[in-house]
């Protein structure tokens, strides 16, 4: 019986090594999709090539959620112990997670705050970055990220909703009105900003210029 639980153990930890090698040619939904889609509800969600995207926006994203993407290995320790140290708990610390973390955590887990999830959502961040290269990664999270109320998901739904028009025609301020969305994508608009989400887009907007080249030199040419 023991033999048996292991080996059911080790086929579901398989999984999601496995389809992390798939996803470098095959584009995923996320289990928040998977679960609107059984409950028979709307899902809106056009693949859409990181070639396709405004430039600005890729590096806008990347600047608001995390920095340091091309840098570390799926996980910035730095940017976790300092989260960790603000945070009045460890499950509010969502500043340190980074970008494969989210998208370990939108393909594999499940939504919430605790702490269990926290632990499965490191190794499979590190293994994903590992395996699929860091243009994928980001294609796959500007896919993937929710980005409306209603069941929008990646940029080009998101950019649709607030702007009528395709991720490929974002600008600078577009872009950053919907970067700063992605934390709370069913109460902040980007289509019809409160003053607070204004602001914040603003200073997002007046810093992306001023991170270097760094930022996203790892993708290679965006356009």
């Amino acid at each position: 019986m023991v033999a048996l639980v292991l080996r059911v153990l080790l086929a579901l930890a398989a999984i999601p090594l496995v389809l992390s090698l798939a996803y470098n040619v095959v584009n995923p939904v996320s289990t928040l999709m998977l679960l609107r889609w059984v409950q028979g509800e709307r899902v809106e969600r056009v693949w859409t090539p990181i070639e396709q995207m405004s430039p600005v926006l890729v590096r806008t994203v990347i600047a608001s959620e995390d920095a340091s993407f091309c840098s570390h290995w799926g996980v910035d320790l730095d940017e976790m112990r300092a989260a960790i140290d603000k945070a009045d708990e460890l499950e509010d610390a969502r500043g340190a997670s980074t970008i494969p973390m989210q998208i370990a955590k939108n393909l594999f887990l499940w939504p919430g705050r605790a702490l269990i999830r926290k632990a499965f959502e490191i190794p499979l961040a590190l293994w994903l970055d590992l395996v699929v290269s860091k243009r994928r990664l980001i294609e796959i999270y500007l896919n993937i990220a929710e980005w409306g109320p209603n069941g929008e998901f990646g940029v080009e739904a998101g950019a649709r909703r607030a702007f009528g028009i395709p991720a490929a025609r974002v600008d600078a301020r577009q872009a950053a009105l919907l970067a700063v969305m992605l934390p709370n994508p069913r109460r902040r608009n980007a289509g019809n900003p409160s003053a607070g989400l204004e602001r914040l887009a603003a200073r997002l907007q007046a810093r992306v210029p001023r991170e270097g080249p760094e930022l996203t030199a790892c993708l290679g040419p965006l356009r």
